[in-house]
């Protein structure tokens, strides 16, 4: 088997910081954008414990929460006067699909290391 390219946590920090910098212009903040994609990539494999790996995945669940919350309550077709020819709802959309697609290379990294299905068969508690 080859070497994977990145690890699960490396994902969930490049998918938080995609979705971070999304919302920010979804809510018409200007935020400074990278000079190059890999600034979204973390150096390190892993958090330093397990507290930094809750607080990871936290941030990036409460970013899921606030783009759910801007969906209801932005005028999500309205143009961006930070970018013009985009609206909320398009970066929304966007969060969405990039999401969905790392989110699906963690699944197939559990499945190659037996971690797939989760403990309970991939249902909510």
């Amino acid at each position: 088997q080859k070497e994977l390219p990145y690890s699960i946590y490396q994902l969930v920090k490049h998918m938080s910081y995609w979705q971070d910098f999304l919302l920010a212009l979804a809510k018409g903040e200007n935020p400074e954008r990278p000079k190059s994609v890999s600034e979204s990539w973390p150096e390190h494999p892993a958090p330093v414990d397990e507290e930094e790996w809750k607080k990871t995945i936290q941030h990036f669940c409460d970013g899921i929460d606030e783009a759910c919350h801007l969906a209801d309550t932005l005028a999500i077709e309205e143009p961006l006067d930070a970018w013009p020819s985009e609206t909320p709802g398009g970066l929304l959309r966007n969060i969405a699909s990039h999401n969905s697609y790392h989110l699906g290379e963690i699944v197939i990294m559990r499945r190659l290391n037996g971690a797939w299905p989760p403990p309970t068969g991939g249902f909510p508690a």
